[in-house]
């Protein structure tokens, strides 16, 4: 996810002393708004190929998936994951037990991850020939972004000011209702979550709050959980969170949440009351792009993000929009490709668009789920008709001796091509690499079935569901 202009948590103990400002004459080739991924994976290709870069960021380069989003969030699945694997120790012969959880420790670990990172990045940026400049940036025309009084003037400028966790009417966040935000925060583990929302944000926590011993509830008021994930996922993962005891109500809204000193009371509209000692809010996050000059600039929106064509450029010439603020997939690796191809575009090097459809995306709760192109459905509104096969990971080596479930599923477009790539299972995050080429490159069953995969690996679930779909299934039914 891209930056973040909201203001700095002042719990955060991985503050580094700012970057230099350089003195440098305007114009700039670019001046970019937000030092997210896509802010600065723009700024540092533009640096690259010989531009003059301006980089605006109110808080920390890094932005939110930095330090608000993916990495901290992911540390704390790590965490979680290992406290699992202690818990359930005694079904591989160790006999191990989880004593309890120190949540002060473990975001001194997450703390630790995201302060070396962020060290990191600084270092990349004040070495490239950026001048980065901290402050809220405003639009005042197509050409110029003011900044403390300062005023920047570019030739092309680049919007990346990313997101903010929404939350919904009526709701007031404090002490007993949050977002996530707030939960990367906390200092302990509540006895009872209310997570409303079952998205990716929602069943991540939801995740990291049971295996850190929390009784969870997840509501959602769309039919299943993951919606944007193919439904056979949606249901793996709903039947694997009820094996871990995490409750799960679908087709259901919120009607109130009345906090407490002790806890939320939480009503649905169907008068189901759920009482517990947090509701995390995860219903999605929204673009940063109000109060920021934008409309008087002409650049058009719709419901708050920025309309682009297809080469992200918006409804003003010279201006370009990149990241969570673009409608479509709102994932760090996305603004970041972004950034890329947007430097490309300016220093004339005509990059090929990057396209929603062969993005990688994964969700990190327990078990995993991973995915690319099409799902089933899609592919048969698009082409008429479509095959599939699932490979159940029961048949996969590797995956038994991990002790997880889970399936493989590929979609096959009429023309032979796998449009669609969709697993859920232990580390599936992991193979979503080698799916993405394959959709990415119009690949077929055939093209994939000769490949080598290594045993055991999970990789190997790979390899033998497009031998399947191509005809010669061997650990697999035809």
């Amino acid at each position: 996810m891209e930056s973040s202009l909201t203001k700095p948590d002042s719990t955060d103990l991985t503050a580094m002393p700012d970057i230099p400002t350089s003195a440098s004459e305007q114009p700039y080739d670019v001046v970019i708004l937000g030092g997210g991924s896509g802010g600065y994976a723009c700024a540092l290709r533009s640096a690259q190929l010989g531009l003059k870069v301006a980089l605006v960021e109110k808080d920390k380069v890094g932005g939110t998936c930095l330090h608000r989003g993916c990495i901290p969030t992911k540390a704390l699945l790590h965490a979680a994951e290992v406290a699992d694997t202690a818990r359930e120790g005694a079904k591989f012969g160790v006999n191990s037990s989880v004593e309890s959880i120190d949540m002060e420790a473990v975001l001194k670990y997450q703390d630790g991850v995201v302060g070396r990172l962020h060290k990191g990045l600084q270092g990349l940026v004040s070495s490239a020939a950026i001048d980065y400049i901290t402050g809220v940036g405003h639009v005042t025309s197509a050409t110029t972004v003011s900044v403390g009084g300062r005023v920047l003037t570019g030739r092309h400028l680049v919007l990346a000011t990313g997101s903010y966790a929404r939350t919904l009417p009526g709701l007031e966040l404090g002490d007993r209702i949050m977002t996530s935000d707030q939960a990367l925060r906390l200092t302990r583990v509540p006895e009872s979550v209310v997570v409303l929302g079952g998205g990716v944000i929602g069943v991540e926590f939801a995740s990291v709050f049971r295996s850190f011993g929390a009784a969870v509830t997840i509501v959602e008021a769309l039919p299943r959980l993951v919606p944007a994930e193919e439904p056979s996922v949606s249901t793996a993962l709903l039947r694997a969170f009820r094996k871990r005891k995490i409750t799960v109500k679908t087709d259901a809204r919120l009607a109130s949440a009345t906090p407490d000193d002790k806890g939320v009371e939480v009503v649905l509209e169907d008068g189901t009351a759920l009482r517990a000692e947090l509701l995390l809010v995860a219903v999605g996050r929204g673009p940063v792009t109000d109060d920021m000059g934008f409309d008087e600039a002409g650049i058009a929106r719709d419901r708050g993000f920025v309309t682009t064509d297809e080469r992200l450029r918006t409804s003003v010439p010279g201006v370009y929009a990149v990241g969570d603020i673009v409608p479509g997939l709102q994932l760090a690796h996305r603004g970041f490709a972004h950034g890329i191809f947007v430097a490309e575009d300016i220093a004339g090097l005509a990059p090929s668009p990057v396209i929603d459809e062969f993005i990688p995306k994964v969700t990190y709760c327990d078990p995993e789920i991973a995915s690319v192109g099409l799902t089933e459905a899609q592919a048969r509104d698009r082409f008429g008709d479509a095959t599939t096969y699932d490979y159940n990971l029961g048949g996969n080596g590797k995956s038994q001796i991990l002790a997880t479930s889970g399936s493989v599923k590929l979609v096959k477009a009429p023309d032979g091509r796998v449009v669609g790539i969709h697993m859920i299972g232990a580390r599936m995050g992991e193979q979503i690499g080698e799916a993405q080429l394959i959709v990415g490159w119009e690949g077929t069953a055939e093209d994939v079935a000769p490949m080598i995969h290594a045993h055991p690996t999970q990789n190997e679930a790979l390899g033998e569901a497009h031998l399947a779909l191509a005809g010669k299934p061997l650990h697999a039914h035809a």
